[in-house]
This record gives C-alpha cells, structure tokens and sequence, in this order.
C-alpha cells in the first residue's frame, strides 16, 4: 500500500507539490468532516526558526550567565560543552529522529512504540501547561516594562517623592529595586499575604495571551510568520548591546570575571548537576515541543545536522547573552564604585590618600589594597568598594532583567531607546519559546482525539483562554512567590522523569539497534555505533543521576523562596509554608500521575479485551525510502503489510 504525500493544514486528501527537500510549496484545500494531515513546514527556514525559537529563550539571557558566574566562568563553559556533547545533544537527536519519523505529538510517538507509554506523553503536556501558565506572566512583566520605557526620565530612575521626602523604601534600596517591587509588583512580604489583583499586570497578562492566541490560532501557518521576527529580532538587540557595552567603561572588567576560569569547581557536585540541569533545559529536552515540531517534517530531512546546529547555536546565544550582561554589569558595577557619589552606597575615602576629585585616577585594586590596610580606622561609612560584590548583585533571574540590567540602562545616554529595546528583545525570546510550549501541548492532543483536530481555532483559542483565567493566580500581589514556585518546582524534577522514560523506552524497550535501523531507512544512512551507546549507558546514567541528585538536594535543603521586606527594603530567604509545600507536591504528582495511569489503563484493557495482534504490538518503524512523505500514525496492520513482522513488546 503506498503511502500518500503530506498534506496540508487544509487538505486532508489533496495533493501537495513538493520540493526536492521534501517541503510543501504549494497547498490545495478541500473540505472534510474528517480530522486534517498533519501541515508540513513550507521551508527548512520556517523550520529552523521554530526550532531555534524554541530553544533559545529567557534562560539565555538571565539564567546561563548568572550560572557561569558563579560556576568558575571558563570552566563552567568547557562543563557545559562536555555535557551538551555527551547527553544534550544525543537525547535532542533522539527526539528529533522521533518526531520525524513517526509524524506525531508526544502523546502519539509514546503510544505508537507501545500504548503503555502513551502516558509519557500526557505527562509532557501537563509540564508544557505548567510552565505556559508562568511564563505568559514574564511576558506581561515584560510589556509593563516595555510600556514605561517611552519617558525620560524612567520611571525607574529617581527615588519618588512624598512632599518634600524621599520615600524610604526607595531610599533603603535603589530607584530600579523599588520600581520593580513596589510600582510593578506591589508585593506582599511573603506568599502568605495573598493581596488583591494588580490592575496593570492583569491588563500585560491578557495582552500577552492575546499575542499568542493571534500568533497560534492558525497552528505553525500562522506562528512561524511571527517566528521570522521574534526569533531574528534579538540577536540584532543583543549584536547592537554588544557593540555599546563593549564601549562603556568597566565593560572589559565584567567580562575578565566572567570568563576567568576556576578549574577547582570541577570537583563540586552541584557545580555539575546545575551544568547538567541547565544544558536540560535549554534544549527543551522533554517539552514535547521538540518532537511537535520535528513532526512536521519531510521524513528525509537531515535530523542528526539539525541537533547538532541547533545546540551550538543555542550555545553560542548563551556565550553572546553573557558577554552582553556582563559587560553591562561591569559597567554598573564599576559606575557603583565609583568616588564621586560620596553618600552611603558608593566607596568613601579620604582626601589626602587619593584626589576624589578625579575618580577615573583612583585605580579599584590600589584603593582595595589600601583599604584591606587602613579602611578598618578611618570613621565614617566606608566601604571596601569590591567589584566583584557588585558584580554578584542581582544578576539572576528577574533580579537581572528587572533590576540590574534596567539600572544599567539608566546611566546611558538615550536610557529609554535602550531600555524599550531590550524589554522588546525579553518579549520576543519569550514569543518564541511559548509558541514552542504551546505547540508541545496542542499538537499531541490534536493528534490523539479526532474532535479536537476538527475543531483547532477553538482548542488554540479555548487554551488560551483558560491559561489567562488561571495565570490570574500570578496577577496578585504575592504572584511573584508563586512564579518562583512553578519555576523551581513544577518542571524539574517531572521533565527529568520523563526524559529518563524517553530514553529507556527507545535504547532498551524498543532497542537502540533498531532506532539506529530506523534512523538509516529514514535518512539513507546510519549514524554512527556511539549512539547506541550514549542512549543505552552515558545519556540514561546521567539523567538518573541529575534525578538522583535533584532529589536529595530537596530533601536535604528546605525549599525557600526570595520575599521582599517592605520595612527592611531587602530581599530575604523563607521557607515555604505547609500549604505551599502541599501545593509543590501536588504539581510534582499532577506532572507525573499520567505515567502510572496511562500503564494501568492499557494492562487492565489488555486483560479485558481479547488478545489481538494490533493490540499487543508496539511498534515504531519506517515504512519507505522513497521521497514521499508519510501520514499520521498508519494503521499497524497496514505497516506490517508494508514491513514485515512488528516489534512485540510486553
């Protein structure tokens, strides 16, 4: 039985004109009350911009550096590199090799090796929500910002005024910490004082699912048209932040601590297991939005070359992202020690030891040797005016983004050109990845359930819908708390289980050999012996120990959570409340109770169904070398006509 070309988001029978490539230029429509094909990417561009969009998002920026810092800098880089090439890239190889090759979602790949698997796949999409529901709120956080940048001065530049007083809370902390904190968030001092809704972030939250739902209700016809800026546009911000950053005095200073390598790191245990963790995640290993998008793929299409272009470019934005921050930072924090302030925050000396009336002649080690000596005697506020204390200050997460960077940006000239166009850059790598983490839930539901697939507009839009009335969640005054929370907790430890489940079902449950075999149909050539390898033994050993390590790293330190004193004007460490551990819990089994279920439901139906081929088989194969593309998920017993024997696993 030959197997038809792909057809389009429209035409489930029509014929599609294909490229020597194998992709779609030209679509035919033809109505029917049957669920659609699968669409197929118009250009190996549209592709290689989702998948990089994907890929590449916030934790580039505000995540990556902050851990290279703090990690032993070139070390941590030659880490990253070592772990990306040994695990990162074979299991992102083995997702794509996946998805292409079966033409499915997460939900559709897992069940067609074998139906008691299918739960892999639920369990993608239930994480892919959790973080759709927090992320969304970053974006709006990010048009707040975005909306406030077009004032000179900043909004977040100056202490407010109450009469004729300084506001204290500002005067405690700084103009950018109290802006953020108190304008932008208005947060309460822990996750126990609920408060009301924030007007402004409720307004950015539905503008920001409305964004999406536009980009999206079409599926990747209409997202990828988006894609060809949000995924372009920040790389020219960040080339243009480069340029000016390297510009700025202190700018090479930041960048000497950042890249000096700390060999001795290597022995830390933690120092790994984060390297390991962020090379996870910024892949998107586990999302399901991998396999979505590689779905739509011409089955030929080079896969194994897509791996490993689309990590290294992901790596090397990391690399950009850093020398960007950092030479800001440097700038900022440089700026900070400098002797012309002369009030509490910055460095004080005296007079007669170094002329204060030119600060840019007092060289920062001459001053710290001398105040290591002498700054113990001297009355008054003086402080050792350290660099690399500076340098620490707020340079992760949202404390880079909301707070450092955007003080940063304060001392340009032109704060407010520089200030939009960053925020807008924060918006479009966020674009970007939730057009991917949408994709990674929508695409395998749409593939399980005929109904849904015949009815996409109002799955996309219903979607959306119900992550605005739920993200309302974030939208309080403790909502920041509760972002932390979902951060830290609701996809870690799930998307590793699952990971560790992909990888054991293909290397040993269906068999590495035969993926290879599979992979060599699909290409016309077979990938190199290592793989096998690498999924069987490294690639599954790693991620049980990232798993092992995540676990006892919670058991043994409480989780806790940044709070804002309002009284203090500082940030503090809190453990979290009973309710809110209840509630860390219930994420953690609500991501992975689909896994068991799924297993149970299919044994029980196996017993109480006659036993039939079709039923017991899993199956994953590659039905032809030819250049046509193939449908979704064809009938197992039109495969074994077409294949020969199917795989049988029990």
């Amino acid at each position: 039985m030959e197997k038809q070309p792909l057809p389009t988001d429209n035409d489930r029978t029509g014929t599609t004109d294909m490229e020597p490539n194998g992709y779609a230029v030209e679509e035919n429509q033809q109505d029917s009350s049957e669920p659609p094909a699968r669409a197929g990417w118009n250009s190996k561009l549209e592709y290689f911009l989702a998948q990089v969009g994907f890929s590449v998002g916030l934790g580039n920026v505000w995540r990556f550096p902050y851990l290279c810092h703090q990690n032993g800098g070139g070390a941590f880089l030659l880490l990253y590199v070592l772990l990306m090439l040994v695990v990162g890239i074979p299991l992102f190889f083995l997702e794509l090799a996946a998805g292409q090759a079966i033409r499915q979602g997460s939900i559709g790949v897992w069940k067609y090796i074998s139906p008691r698997l299918a739960g892999i796949g639920y369990s993608s999409c239930v994480v892919c929500f959790f973080v759709a529901l927090y992320y969304n709120v970053i974006l709006a956080w990010s048009l707040f910002y975005l909306g406030n940048s077009f004032q000179q001065p900043l909004p977040w530049e100056e202490c407010p005024q109450e009469g004729n007083v300084t506001v204290k809370e500002c005067e405690k902390s700084s103009p950018t910490s109290y802006f953020w904190y108190r304008e932008a968030l208005d947060i309460t001092d822990s996750i126990d004082e609920t408060g009301s809704f924030n007007p402004y972030i409720v307004c950015c939250l539905l503008a920001a699912w409305t964004i999406v739902c536009l980009g999206m209700f079409k599926g990747i016809k209409s997202s990828v048209k988006v894609m060809y800026f949000s995924s372009i546009f920040p790389y020219i911000v960040l080339f243009c932040f480069l340029i000016r950053g390297l510009m700025l005095d202190g700018a090479m200073e930041g960048i000497t601590y950042m890249f000096y390598p700390k060999l001795e790191i290597w022995k830390d245990i933690q120092v790994w297991r984060q390297a390991a963790t962020q090379v996870f995640f910024a892949l998107g290993l586990g999302f399901g939005s991998i396999i979505a998008y590689s779905s739509y793929n011409p089955k030929n299409n080079n896969c194994h070359r897509d791996a490993y272009t689309v990590s290294f470019i992901n790596f090397l934005t990391s690399v950009l992202a850093t020398l960007v921050v950092f030479a800001v930072l440097g700038f900022r924090a440089k700026n900070k020690n400098n002797l012309q302030g002369m009030n509490s925050s910055l460095c004080m000396t005296v007079l007669i030891v170094f002329n204060i009336s030119d600060p840019k002649s007092v060289n920062t080690q001459h001053y710290s040797s001398w105040f290591q000596q002498h700054g113990s005697k001297i009355p008054g506020n003086l402080t050792a005016c350290s660099l690399e204390t500076e340098m620490q200050k707020g340079v992760e997460g949202t404390g880079l983004a909301f707070i450092a960077f955007t003080e940063a940006m304060t001392l340009l000239p032109g704060s407010p050109f520089w200030s939009a166009l960053f925020f807008l850059m924060l918006l479009n790598l966020g674009l970007s990845t939730m057009f991917g983490t949408m994709e990674g839930i929508l695409a395998p539901l749409k593939d399980r359930f005929k109904t849904l697939a015949n009815n996409k507009t109002k799955l996309t839009v219903f979607s959306c819908i119900i992550g605005f009335v739920i993200g309302l969640l974030f939208t309080q005054r403790c909502g920041n708390y509760f972002v932390t929370m979902f951060d830290d907790y609701s996809a870690t430890l799930p998307l590793i289980i699952v990971v560790v489940f992909e990888t054991f079902s293909v290397s040993w449950l269906y068999g590495a050999d035969r993926f290879l075999d599979d992979i060599q149909g699909m290409l016309g050539w077979r990938p190199h012996v290592i793989y096998k390898y690498l999924w069987k033994y490294i690639c599954l050993l790693a991620m049980l120990g990232l798993l092992l390590a995540t676990i006892i790293r919670m058991g043994i330190k409480p989780p806790t959570y940044k709070a804002w004193n309002q009284e203090k004007a500082s940030e503090e460490d809190l453990e979290y409340p009973g309710w809110a551990l209840a509630v860390l819990a219930l994420l953690i089994i609500f991501a992975m109770m689909p896994v068991p279920l799924g297993f149970i439901h299919t044994v029980l139906q196996d017993r109480t169904k006659p036993p039939t081929r079709d039923a017991e088989n899993g199956q994953y194969s590659i039905v032809s070398t030819d250049d046509k593309c193939e449908t979704p998920l064809t009938e197992l017993s039109e495969l074994d006509q077409m294949n020969g024997t199917a795989a049988l696993f029990s």
